[in-house]
């Protein structure tokens, strides 16, 4: 009698355990933090990729994904937000510099490839860079160039030129900074020949000196906040990420006559794809890697972001330079070798903890200011 009691029980015990692994199994979650406006969202008629990759994981294995997608606006702050362990992200996206940090302090883990097999499509000259030598932590979503952005309507071309527009007392008022102490702080050295990764405390007092002395041109130190105040012409002068402009582009008022130009010393960047050690899911946030690297999903957010992709399967599709347009292509994709270059020279590179926290002091006493 015991014996039927306890193998009833076990049976029992065993269902239950059958339906608690059903019920983890119903539903997984994905926690993605990207930059905001950086993904193709189903607005304007392009794909939704996120709710595409939930579709195609359903139809492909059966089980339901729900994505919990969220944005940030620099570095600095999904840095931060990470580093104080409050949050639980799988896959994130942030910039060269803030890669090779994550990495120095343990904070991304090692990719398995063998989960992202896309990932063949990936050009080799984004392969092994300073930021990830091994390609071991990291996959390029995107790359790019920092240019300034004006409103020709306001601004006199012959003023159109170099960082000094963004220091012309004439635009008092209709000029944007970056509200984030990199790239701040690098439009100020790149202005004065200084070098954008140097550990000379001075060197960079010389920067917060230029900021000062911009200060008071400045009407707002932004970040999302850029689109819609260039875009209606409430201010007319700012620096921004190339992509960014043809957004703005697209949705510009009747009275904005939005331009760009790159200024010769300027940032060269990578974005890329990343699994944080916080991730609770790798297999899931590779999975969703591999399908970001997809021909569908890559050409739909290359086309929507309006950044350069590393893809072969993005730069080679004919539809997508014909939509893109000559301007855009010729802006966009540089000569591979003169990117590697430029990228070479001007690109961020990781400071060190001491250096960072003097970065950080120079970045709040001008804010303060």
């Amino acid at each position: 009698m015991k014996k039927m009691i306890t193998i009833a029980l076990a049976v029992c015990l065993f269902a239950l355990c059958l339906a608690g692994c059903g019920a983890k199994k119903e539903t997984l979650t994905l926690n993605v933090y990207n930059w905001g406006e950086y993904i193709s969202d189903g607005s304007e008629g392009s794909l939704d990729t996120v709710k595409a990759f939930e579709e195609w994981y359903k139809k492909t294995y059966g089980t339901t994904v729900k994505v919990n997608y969220t944005t940030y606006a620099s570095n600095e702050d999904m840095y931060n937000k990470l580093a104080s362990g409050a949050v639980s992200y799988d896959v994130i996206i942030p910039s060269d510099y803030m890669i090779a940090r994550m990495e120095e302090e343990g904070m991304l883990l090692p990719l398995n490839f063998d989960n992202i097999p896309n990932y063949q499509y990936i050009d080799e000259n984004f392969r092994g860079l300073y930021y990830d030598p091994d390609n071991k932590y990291s996959v390029p979503y995107t790359y790019g160039v920092v240019g300034v952005i004006y409103n020709a309507n306001v601004v006199d071309e012959a003023d159109a030129q170099g960082w000094d527009l963004m220091w012309n007392e004439k635009y008092s008022g209709n000029i944007l900074q970056f509200n984030n102490s990199r790239d701040a702080f690098a439009t100020a050295q790149y202005k004065l020949g200084l070098d954008v990764n140097s550990t000379s405390h001075e060197d960079w007092d010389k920067a917060l000196a230029e900021l000062q002395k911009q200060n008071p041109l400045v009407k707002s130190y932004v970040m999302d906040e850029i689109y819609n105040m260039m875009e209606s012409g409430e201010a007319a002068i700012s620096s921004y990420y190339a992509g960014d402009y043809f957004t703005m582009l697209d949705n510009q008022a009747e009275d904005v006559d939005l331009r760009f130009y790159y200024p010769d010393a300027t940032n060269y960047f990578f974005d890329a794809m990343c699994i944080p050690s916080c991730c609770q899911n790798k297999d899931l946030a590779e999975c969703f890697i591999n399908y970001m690297l997809s021909e569908e999903a890559a050409v739909a957010n290359a086309e929507y972001i309006c950044y350069a992709s590393p893809n072969s399967l993005v730069y080679e599709n004919e539809g997508y330079i014909d939509d893109m347009g000559e301007e855009a292509i010729e802006i966009l994709y540089p000569e591979l070798s003169d990117f590697a270059a430029m990228y070479n020279q001007y690109a961020y590179r990781n400071l060190d903890a001491d250096m960072l926290s003097y970065i950080n002091t120079l970045w709040e006493t001008l804010k303060i200011g």
